[in-house]
């Protein structure tokens, strides 16, 4: 005789064999990863990839576990602000952010989402994080010492036209590191007996007196101090900077690739991939204000030999010897 007691507890049996895994199932909860970027998206594609393989190669599977929310203001600093808005109303776990416009923003925005910096130079003097070693708040990541980047970069392009001994910097004045660049370019060339000259191009209109700038200056090689502005229009800049005829030296390797005659500067790629480590121990966890803010390792030098080769220049076998990739 089956009671309602035993129906009831068969009920229950059959319940528990019906969903064994039912209380040690755990949904995936898919973390939400945010970035902002001063630059377009086209512009900043290699960097973008770099940082999603790093995020890859820790775990991170995209539509699985983790998804990601870029975007771009495509050259306009002053939509950056609006961007993090944009961000945090995604609700986005943690926020990535290259260069120092997106950093301020979202330090403005919000003092509990983990911000990872991408690439900033001098973040202590920029009051992001307290030090390097202990950064306290809510912002962590990589500097980039795009200042003494600048110094190197111009020991090289010395080297490289020992016979230049008027350099002109181009310089943008609506960059926060306007100053620092122009007082760094000024003390490297007096250590060398150079002459340092400023050309300054702070918006695409200015473009149009550029080459007239420098050659009304007597410029006889040219460096672009790293920017977003010149990096986001480096297609438009490359093209004036072969009408001047000069040897011309920059901060960032796409520069190179599309025709300018050397580049320094830390390895950015690996910057963004190196940001990936810092989100992941932030979403395993880890509070940004334990998390030491690192100084790049890599610095790649990278020669383009057919640009050399038009402006009738021999790069020295000490400076090719020491070049992280020659461009043919």
């Amino acid at each position: 005789m089956i009671t309602r007691r035993g129906v009831l507890l068969a009920g229950g049996v059959g319940l528990l064999i019906a969903h064994p895994l039912s209380r040690g199932q755990v949904a995936t909860t898919i973390r939400r990863v945010g970035m902002v970027m001063v630059a377009s998206e086209a512009a900043v594609a290699q960097r973008r990839t770099a940082f999603k393989q790093g995020m890859d190669d820790l775990g991170w599977r995209e539509g699985k576990n983790v998804e990601y929310r870029f975007v771009y203001a495509d050259g306009d600093a002053g939509r950056v602000d609006a961007l993090v808005r944009e961000l945090i109303a995604q609700k986005v776990d943690v926020i990535v952010t290259a260069g120092t416009p997106p950093t301020r923003a979202a330090q403005r925005a919000t003092k509990t989402i983990p911000i990872v910096m991408a690439s900033v130079s001098n973040p202590v003097d920029a009051g992001f994080v307290v030090s390097l070693a202990h950064p306290g708040g809510n912002i962590t990541g990589s500097s980039s010492q795009l200042s003494e980047v600048l110094g190197k970069l111009v020991g090289i392009v010395h080297e490289v036209t020992p016979g230049a001994q008027r350099i002109a910097f181009l310089l943008n004045e609506r960059s926060p590191f306007y100053v620092e660049f122009w007082a760094i370019a000024q003390s490297a060339c007096a250590a060398l007996s150079l002459v340092a000259l400023r050309v300054v191009v702070s918006a695409p209109a200015q473009f149009g007196t550029l080459v007239g700038e420098i050659v009304r200056q007597r410029s006889q090689a040219v460096v672009v101090v790293s920017d977003v502005f010149y990096f986001n229009e480096r297609t438009k800049l490359q093209e004036l900077m072969q009408a001047t005829r000069l040897p011309v030296a920059y901060g960032a390797r796409e520069h190179v690739t599309t025709g300018g005659l050397l580049s320094y500067g830390a390895n950015t790629a690996a910057n963004f991939r190196f940001a990936a480590k810092y989100v992941d121990k932030i979403l395993r966890g880890a509070k940004p204000a334990d998390l030491p803010v690192e100084q790049p390792t890599k610095f790649e030098l990278v020669i383009n030999l057919k640009t050399a080769k038009a402006l009738g220049l021999t790069i020295p076998q000490a400076v090719l010897l020491r070049a992280d990739e020659v461009i043919q």
